[in-house]
């Protein structure tokens, strides 16, 4: 069965809610297999560069993780329900002004986008201050009388998606789950690759010293990832990384070095999947490795 949807106007940011069609908000539905009382476990998922929330398979993943996280878990045994919110990137979707500076570099004056690097990154932070505010906002439009509580928030992404989940999990607290799918922690490491390729210097204007300099200070890789610490803002989440072996626009060689020293804690999980002969693409066996996983985040 198809997921259902609520679409809200939150801020003047459109947001797709789904929801498992056996789960409900409504203290009067009769349905045996649903509970109102049951917390709720909310799941962002963000589309990938160039696309929007309202692709296809943007509802395709939403119901393979329902399909996967509902299996097992029924009436007697579910201890939470699931909804996964999906919106816009900034300048995507119904929120594109320019879709010029969502390219990349290149030769073909039509085709390129002298700004890649910032433009690219500035997506990915301010993507993951809309889930910030998102948690602030969601539950007083979602459930306005009181009626679900939203106990845990987590969040996934493809590709661009991806990137936001790593920036999200390094700065939202309140975010116990990540599952970055062909994304990327390492910002200076991944786009230096990508300019080398594409032959841009690394230096201004395309990448302006104080672009470098915040890059320095808090991209997710010069965190205390490996920190057995309070300083380490990874510790206690609970992360599945992703990732396509022969993946040429995103390389796994751009995320290894972080992904095997990240250190979450007795209290974290990682577990780390990079499939052969996969390139940079969601495969089924990416969507279902996430819907397990989101499985286990519900038992809890």
């Amino acid at each position: 069965m198809e997921p259902t949807k609520q679409t809200l106007l939150i801020g003047g940011l459109l947001v797709d809610v789904y929801s498992h069609p056996g789960a409900t908000s409504s203290s009067t539905d009769q349905n045996p297999t649903t509970d109102s009382n049951i917390p709720i476990h909310a799941l962002f998922f963000l589309h990938g560069r160039t696309e929007s929330a309202q692709y296809k398979y943007v509802v395709d993943i939403a119901k393979v993780i329902f399909d996967e996280s509902y299996s097992s878990l029924g009436g007697g045994e579910r201890k939470r329900d699931l909804i996964v919110v999906a919106f816009d990137h900034r300048n995507h979707g119904k929120r594109l002004v320019d879709q010029q500076r969502n390219l990349a570099w290149g030769e073909d004056p039509a085709k390129k986008n002298d700004q890649h690097a910032i433009d690219m990154y500035t997506i990915q932070t301010g993507s993951a201050q809309d889930v910030s505010f998102l948690i602030d906002h969601l539950s007083s439009f979602l459930y306005p009388s009181g009626e679900r509580t939203i106990v845990e928030w987590g969040m996934a992404g493809v590709s661009l998606g991806g990137h936001s989940t790593w920036i999200a999990l390094s700065r939202e607290p309140r975010l116990s789950l990540g599952i970055p799918i062909i994304g990327c922690p390492d910002y200076t490491k991944l786009i230096s690759q990508r300019a080398a390729s594409s032959r841009i210097p690394f230096s201004p204007p395309y990448f302006p010293m104080s672009f470098q300099k915040y890059l320095k200070m808090h991209d997710p890789a010069q965190l205390a990832y490996r920190a057995k610490d309070a300083s380490n803002p990874f510790l206690g989440r609970r992360v599945l990384v992703l990732s396509g072996k022969e993946d040429k626009l995103v390389p796994w060689v751009a995320s290894a070095e972080f992904v095997e020293g990240l250190e979450v804690g007795e209290g974290g999980v990682k577990r780390v999947v990079v499939e052969e002969g996969a390139g940079h693409e969601c495969t089924s066996r990416m969507r279902r490795e996430a819907g397990l996983f989101v499985r286990e985040w519900l038992r809890l």
